[in-house]
Order: C-alpha cells, then structure tokens, then sequence
C-alpha cells in the first residue's frame, strides 16, 4: 500500500504557524547561535562503534527531538552531549568552546541533564531533591544562601509542586516525580536543558502535562532543549525540530512537517503510515497503516520495534 502525507500546508510551513492555542505545538522558536556543536564524533560502546564522524548541531533557544527505531542511538548522542559518554575521536562544544576542556562544574552551570531513568534517593523530601539542582552553583566560598531557597521554592512553583514540597520524593505518583525532577533542573539554572524520554510510563494526560511544561520552560526562559521521545505525533506537537536518526547516522532533520514524511518514516522507521494535520494543533499526526499479508493482517507499530497480527 502506498502510504500519503495529507498536509494542508507547504512542506516549508514555519512552525509558527501551526498553532496559536499558547499551549501545544511549535511556536517557531528563533535561535540566536550555537547551543552544541557535535563536530565529526565517534561514539562506541565496549569497542562496538555507534557513531562515526557525526556531525550535529543544537541551535540555542529551540526545542530539538531526536526520533527514530529502538535502538538506533538517540539516547546515546543525548548521553554524549550531557558529558555520560565520552566521544572517542571528535570534540562536542558547548556554546562554542570544546566540553572536555571545561570543569564539570562549570559545564554542570551551562547544562542539565535528565536521564531515562533517574534514581529518586530514599527517605528524601521533594523540597530536598530539587535543591540538588543548586549543588553546582555552590562551593566552600559560595554557600546556601537565601536566594538559593527562592530559586527551589521558584522551581517548586513552576512545577506545581509547592503544596508537595514536604513529601517523601518517593510518594508521588509517576506524573509529579518527573515534575519533581524537572523542577531539579529549573533549580540548576542551566540554559540548556538534555530530557532522555521524560515521557516514558506516564499515561497520555500526563505526558501532555510533562511537554506542555517543557514547552512553558523554553518559552518563558529561552532554554534550548533536547529530548528524545519515542511518540511521533507528541514528538511534532511540541518541538520545532526532529532529527531522525538510523543506521549509524542521520536520516532526516528539520521542522516536523519536512521530516514527517511517509518515505522518512518508512526508511527509519520500516513503517507504512499517512501523515496528516493533527485537528487540535495543525502538526503532523503519523497514522499507521493496516496491510496484508498471508497470515493476515498486520499493522506496524510507531515505536518499529514490533508487528501486531489481527
């Protein structure tokens, strides 16, 4: 079956465009440089090469998702960035000058990260762990301070979470601790921002919640975020751009309506779907399609990991 994108619009749309609800979809973010620079890297993993002479660059101020299979290394360009994995040949700068020739710290005051699956310490009070996002503004000379507290009970806030603030971390439901470890990284006070699927099981409501809080964030600071997300649809709803990645290198990346493509989504996706206008936002809605073979029918699934038989 020949799969179709039914866009209403040009190809080129502006992002801007393609929402004015204030909430959902990208909003045509204007970035004013170079946030990082993945300048031809190599990244492996016990000698098993992922990457090779990649070349990837974030602009400041925008919203960039990496999509793509299972798989296929996303996360991994996310832990290079944020300084987990160390590229084996090749330099990733922040805002210009090279990572590794900067303190942890002083990267730490530049760049948040949020991993997949951050471990909530025990018996710790959710006023308790967003402080943590103020460890690297502090030093021997540079102590808590009075504006250290307004920073977490502003981070509190901007989440939510004041009316939790006394809570064992460990208490919240699945929706309020990814608030709790975003309002760690408001706290930090970095103007880039790394979220490694920060979606992931959470229900649908809230994942809306958790991007629609992303997107207040960039917003309202101009923070440059990078997430990855595996959702397609979500993924266009609340980013400006998407870089596909697949086979060891980069298969598609620009705005949402360029890179939602049947061909792009059935090169990196081995999908079969049509691409249409989300009716809320004016996005592209990746819609899988059914087809048949001789055990019957089958439809792709979004995430390329699996095929459902009816």
């Amino acid at each position: 079956m020949t799969a179709t994108s039914q866009n209403p619009t040009p190809a080129s749309t502006p992002a801007s465009t393609t929402a004015d609800d204030g909430t959902d979809g990208p909003q045509g973010a204007r970035p004013d440089g170079v946030a990082l620079q993945a300048r031809a890297i190599t990244l492996a993993y016990d000698k098993a090469v992922i990457f090779e002479g990649l070349d990837l660059s974030v602009g400041q101020g925008e919203i960039t998702t990496l999509i793509g299979a299972n798989g296929s290394g996303k996360s991994t360009i996310l832990k290079a960035f944020g300084r987990l994995l160390s590229p084996t040949a090749g330099t990733i700068e922040l805002h210009g000058t090279p990572m590794r020739s900067q303190s942890a710290r002083a990267v730490a005051r530049q760049l948040a990260i949020l991993p997949q699956k951050p471990l909530t310490p025990t018996a710790t009070s959710v006023r308790d762990l967003v402080s943590r996002g103020r460890h690297p503004h502090q030093s021997l000379w540079r102590p808590w301070t009075a504006g250290d507290a307004a920073i977490i009970d502003a981070a509190l806030a901007a989440t939510g979470l004041l009316e939790l603030a006394d809570r064992d971390a460990g208490s919240l439901s699945g929706g309020q601790l990814q608030r709790a470890w975003i309002a760690l990284v408001l706290a930090q006070e970095a103007p880039t921002i790394l979220l490694d699927e920060p979606t992931t099981f959470l229900d649908l409501s809230h994942q809306l919640d958790v991007l629609r809080l992303v997107r207040r964030i960039n917003r309202e600071r101009g923070s440059t975020v990078v997430m990855v997300l595996h959702d397609l649809s979500l993924a266009a709803r609340f980013s400006d751009r998407l870089v596909v990645i697949g086979r060891g290198r980069v298969l598609a990346d620009g705005a949402p309506w360029d890179v939602l493509t049947p061909e792009v989504l059935h090169d990196a996706f081995d999908l079969e779907a049509l691409v249409i206008a989300d009716p809320a936002t004016g996005t592209p809605l990746v819609v899988p399609v059914e087809f048949e073979t001789e055990e019957g029918s089958v439809m792709r699934s979004l995430l390329g990991s699996a095929n459902l038989t009816l």
